[in-house]
């Protein structure tokens, strides 16, 4: 397995990827808005605002720089998963989002990509000189939980989510 930048070259895999999630009804996270992009811009547009993403000198006042990535099986160049990672936080990540989101695709689940999946993207915010990693997940997604409860993640706080319309839990992952 290995993370990849997204380029032109993943366009069709990047556009089958996020159509498997609507076929199976399945909640993305973690795409860096390539679901939202693709419904009224191109996949190009949208290599154009990831890049805009780490632009730090440059990100509006209300975005935080970011960095997001293709999970790829390397046997096929199959990607199963998507990670965005974010490099700061603003007040509704901290208490809501976290530094990291990502999304196994549905025919990969229950395979361990998603351990696998934060654990490479922890490296990442180590790498980078992030010594707290906040991550979250719906209360009920007791899968999520458990794969950032394998990767150290220990709850910090819980609460309802206005936007989610739904309970959410944050973990503290400490490098």
């Amino acid at each position: 397995m290995k993370m990849v930048f997204p380029v032109l070259a993943y366009k069709e895999k990047a556009i089958d990827y996020i159509k498997e999630f609507h076929e199976y009804g399945s909640e993305i996270n973690g795409s860096g808005s390539l679901d939202r992009y693709l419904r009224e811009h191109t996949y190009e547009d949208w290599l154009v605002k990831i890049a805009g993403d780490m632009d730090i000198a440059n990100i509006p006042e209300s975005k935080v720089p970011a960095l997001t990535y293709f999970y790829v099986r390397e046997e096929d160049d199959r990607i199963v998963g998507m990670i965005n990672i974010r490099l700061a936080l603003n007040d509704f990540l901290r208490n809501e989002g976290g530094h990291i989101g990502y999304a196994v695709r549905p025919t990969e689940r229950r395979k361990h990509y998603a351990t696998d999946m934060l654990s490479a993207a922890l490296k990442v915010c180590e790498r980078i000189g992030i010594k707290e990693v906040l991550v979250s997940c719906d209360k009920d997604n007791i899968a999520s939980a458990g794969v950032i409860k394998n990767c150290g993640g220990v709850l910090k706080h819980e609460l309802y989510s206005e936007k989610y319309e739904e309970t959410l839990q944050m973990y503290a992952i400490r490098r």
